[in-house]
């Protein structure tokens, strides 16, 4: 028999990737600089890179053990799935109010793992923290139909996007390099 150890490639920064990438262009729509007109594009990502590209790395963070990563990256995969089937298919049939009750319970997961980042590097507390805001942002901006509040869900999003984009980029990078070149605030 050989003795045979497999080693994967960390899986986070193709879900961080596939997360950032995904909410940019939506949060571009919600922040108000272009119109629904181009949602098609983004249920596309939500699809091909947002959705299937995170449930990869939530698979293959659960072969490394990692709880978080797994929980974080197969949910968000998983929402931006029925997002884009929700968007494809059943906008029209939705109620505002209603969306707001799915977006404020993504707004509370998000809470929930915001607070299991409190143990993690700054980076992953930013993304978490700024998507927290966002979710809620734009539950309140469709409860009460505030076209304001939900650009600023949007700017918001963003903020979370450029997080996302940064630690994924820290840690390509860092890893490439064998020593840290883009600080990620590692617990001491």
């Amino acid at each position: 028999m050989s003795n045979t150890t497999n080693s994967y490639a960390n899986p986070g920064p193709l879900g961080l990737c596939g997360f950032a990438l995904t909410t940019w262009l939506l949060c571009l729509i919600n922040g108000g600089f272009f119109d629904t007109q181009s949602l098609g594009l983004v249920i596309a990502m939500a699809f091909a890179f947002g959705g299937t590209a995170q449930a990869i790395a939530g698979i293959m963070e659960f072969k490394k053990g990692n709880t978080f990563g797994f929980t974080a990256f197969i949910s968000y995969g998983a929402f931006w799935w029925s997002w884009g089937l929700f968007v494809a298919f059943f906008k029209g049939e939705t109620p505002a109010t209603f969306v707001a009750w799915y977006l404020a319970a993504w707004g509370t997961f998000t809470l929930m793992m915001f607070i299991a980042t409190l143990a993690k590097p700054r980076a992953l507390q930013a993304i978490f923290f700024f998507l927290t805001l966002t979710f809620y942002a734009l539950a309140i901006g469709d409860a009460t139909a505030n076209h304001t509040i939900v650009n600023v869900g949007g700017y918001l999003g963003l903020i979370t996007a450029l997080c996302a984009f940064y630690l994924a980029a820290a840690e390509v990078i860092n890893e490439s390099y064998g020593r840290t070149v883009l600080p990620i605030g590692e617990k001491k």
